[in-house]
């Protein structure tokens, strides 16, 4: 019995070591990586200088047009982004997000070539990202800790310091020489674990998630075909990806651990569980393929899978390549918010004026006012006056609250905001919108210096290109 034993336990010892050692024949056949640089263009030069005065020019319109009237109606107080100049310099941000070990890491360091390099990211089939992590260009290799990354003022991380200590910890930077790295960030996440109460991370991890989907310029949702399953926290987070649908991009990674048939079934399933997540007219784009260095496995469809690999890079190259073109509709978007803001301040506070007397309660008064500003016709008559489309009005009830902690006697009305040097808040912002930013774009487009403030030489009348749409 005792001899039986043995031999079965030599038997089993020698199929580990065969296993073993075609997992490593297996992974030792890297793949050709010369597409990644082609299709990303690593090669080709940059023309900084034209980059770089455009940036100027953007920061000082928005410093000059923008940010006063940001400033004299406290709207980072309405809607809790205040843009810095970090922001406006940062480069485009991608974001992975997905459920844990389904191969963001893996898909980073393939990306950047980090395989086999003492500066990968660490990867394993347990949960093993529990950071946020930021992959960022640096003259040298070198890590950054979230306490100095949230202090230094020239990256665009600083507003992360809301989130506490707890979270700061959590937060990782990674500078290193790269050409990929010159023209994006990338931000690895920690994997979402539906066991795993959100309490437990220390931290407002949804919270966190939104600030970085609401700076992002692609998303990267990640699948494999062993994790497809939607519990609350995954749910919970599509919706934060609300209204971001077009820069959504999900994939489905591990593909080659499938044959085709079983791939078509995951492929299906991956669709019924997000389909009632996504709340858009057209099926969102799912890329098929398996993000690693090591070859396909034998059998399968690497010719479908490099052709998916190629497609989600050309979508990478796009957003590398509008990335000015982004900048500016994202501050022209946020331009017209500050407007709508100051526009609809500025009817409270004539409102206000206008119901007040002698003998009024200034509290009554007011709390009539912003429990139902309907019947004041507080909205309706900036729809009517200017040209607003109703979709960009602010929740109603934001204004509540947003009152109750600004009392609506700390501001002037907008015919009072004028100074004879420095203009009127309202005319700024307005020639902000309607010509400087869209000269801007257009002397971009048509290769023009940016310096031009003429309409006639840079053609105001053409409009942004829309960032959240898909192309």
């Amino acid at each position: 019995m005792k001899g039986t034993f043995s031999v079965c336990c030599f038997l089993y010892l020698l199929l580990l070591q065969a296993t073993a050692e075609e997992e490593e024949e297996f992974t030792s056949v890297l793949r050709d990586r010369s597409h990644i640089d082609e299709t990303l263009r690593l090669a080709t030069e940059e023309k900084a200088g034209d980059y770089a005065a455009a940036l100027q020019r953007l920061r000082k319109i928005y410093h000059t047009s923008i940010k006063p009237m940001e400033q004299a109606y406290k709207y980072n107080e309405l809607r809790q982004h205040e843009i810095s100049d970090g922001e406006i310099t940062s480069k485009p941000m991608v974001l992975f997000l997905g459920p844990w070990s389904v191969g963001k890491s893996s898909m980073i360091n393939y990306l950047l070539g980090l395989n086999d390099s003492p500066y990968q990211l660490y990867t394993g089939a347990e949960p093993t990202t529990s950071e946020f992590t930021v992959i960022m260009h640096g003259e040298k290799i070198r890590s950054v800790e979230g306490i100095v990354m949230a202090a230094d003022s020239s990256r665009s991380f600083s507003p992360l310091e809301k989130f506490g200590q707890n979270f700061l910890e959590k937060l990782i930077g990674i500078e290193m020489p790269h050409k990929l790295l010159e023209r994006v960030t990338f931000v690895d996440t920690p994997g979402i674990i539906e066991n795993r109460k959100q309490q437990e991370r220390g931290y407002p991890f949804n919270d966190v998630c939104q600030w970085f989907i609401d700076r992002a310029d692609l998303i990267f949702v990640v699948f494999d075909p062993t994790k497809l399953d939607v519990g609350l926290e995954l749910e919970m987070l599509f919706r934060q990806l609300k209204g971001r649908e077009s820069q959504i991009r999900i994939i489905l990674n591990k593909a080659d651990s499938l044959a085709t048939q079983d791939l078509m079934r995951v492929y299906g399933a991956l669709f019924w569980s997000l389909a009632p997540l996504i709340n858009v007219t057209e099926p969102p784009r799912v890329y098929v393929s398996s993000f690693w260095p090591y070859d396909y496995a034998p059998d399968t469809s690497r010719e479908l899978f490099k052709r998916e690999e190629i497609s989600l890079l050309e979508d990478l190259n796009q957003v590398i390549e509008n990335r000015m073109e982004n900048k500016i509709a994202f501050i022209r978007q946020h331009g017209i918010r500050v407007r709508i803001h100051g526009l609809l301040v500025d009817r409270y506070v004539q409102t206000f004026k206008e119901k007040m007397s002698f003998f009024s309660d200034p509290e009554l008064v007011f709390k009539e006012i912003v429990d139902d500003p309907d019947k004041f016709y507080i909205f309706k008559s900036i729809l009517a006056k200017t040209n607003v489309s109703k979709f960009d009005l602010p929740n109603r009830d934001a204004y509540r609250d947003f009152f109750g902690i600004n009392p609506i006697t700390n501001f002037k009305p907008l015919a009072a905001q004028c100074s004879y040097i420095g203009g009127c808040l309202l005319d700024k912002i307005e020639r902000a919108i309607t010509n400087e930013l869209p000269a801007l774009l257009s002397s971009i487009n048509s290769g023009k210096q940016p310096g031009l403030s003429s309409c006639e030489a840079t053609g105001c009348g053409e409009k942004p290109k829309n960032r959240y749409r898909k192309n």
